[in-house]
């Protein structure tokens, strides 16, 4: 058996395939944990929400910002797909209903204390293990129930609140929790969270500190496993590992084991260059 984290996907559905073969991946004997973003910008998301859901237990998936907004397009309270996203394919599908169904019941984390914590973005500094659990649950939870699922999706959006109080309720205390485990980068000390910034570790503003380089983080003890930011690319230190190497810009697919010292595998991108999120 191995287990393999897998980078941002999004739509990149030939590399996928190609990558699982270069790690001899065997559904039912291997597992790969799949970072979220499973769809958006690459050109067969379809294809890929169908491969990796037959997957069954095989794979451990996370939510990602482009997941939600998939789901916020088709059930949110009249939210419209934007320029760049690529996601006709799955709304048209005829399985569309299973395929979203299926989607929406992922969780925001998978922990497994024998290989890591696996997230989309990051943790604030003021949350451990049991915190940042606790909070994608309430996520999870309002995500799986009909009753709250239209609520959720048209409410997320937004970077207010930016700072993470035991006190926040409703609303503002699901969409810190999304904001935090599916698009944070960077945070100033006292764990305020900058949502806007894309660019490069060596480049975070003046003030503001990488997610994991926080004063005090909460989380330092565990392994965090992400992706999201594509411009920091494969980065193993910090007490974390950050996968997310840009495919759907141009540039590769990586998988990195989990369960044993391993070289980082990763075939390149059939995607045109460019430069995203």
């Amino acid at each position: 058996m191995s287990v393999h984290a897998i980078g941002d996907v999004q739509g990149c559905y030939a590399e996928l395939r190609e990558l699982l073969r270069e790690i001899d991946f065997l559904p039912g004997r291997d597992e790969v944990w799949l970072v979220g973003d499973l769809v958006n910008r690459g050109p067969q998301s379809l294809e890929v929400l169908r491969y990796v859901r037959a997957l069954g237990e095989s794979a451990k998936v996370v939510l990602g910002n482009h997941d939600l907004h998939l789901l916020a397009v088709a059930y949110g309270k009249g939210r419209k797909p934007r320029a760049s996203d690529t996601l006709e394919d799955v709304l048209a599908a005829p399985d569309r209903d299973e395929l979203l169904d299926w989607l929406r019941h992922r969780p925001l984390i998978h922990h497994d204390a024998r290989y890591g914590t696996l997230v989309h973005a990051g943790l604030p500094p003021q949350w451990d293990l049991e915190t940042a659990l606790a909070c994608a649950r309430e996520v999870e939870d309002a995500l799986a129930n009909p009753e709250s699922l239209r609520e959720l999706l048209h409410g997320m959006y937004g970077d207010r609140p930016d700072r993470w109080s035991g006190e926040l309720r409703g609303m503002d205390r699901l969409r810190f929790t999304v904001n935090c485990l599916t698009r944070v980068r960077v945070c100033d000390a006292e764990g305020r969270l900058e949502l806007g910034y894309k660019g490069t570790l060596e480049d975070v503003p003046r003030d503001y500190v990488p997610w994991f380089r926080a004063p005090g983080r909460r989380s330092r003890s565990l392994r965090v496993i992400f992706g999201h930011w594509s411009a920091l690319d494969f980065h193993d230190g910090d007490g974390v590992l950050a996968i997310d190497t840009g495919c759907v810009w141009g540039r590769r697919l990586c998988a990195i084991r989990l369960d044993e010292p391993a070289a980082l595998v990763s075939v390149p991108s059939q995607q045109p260059l460019a430069r995203g999120d």
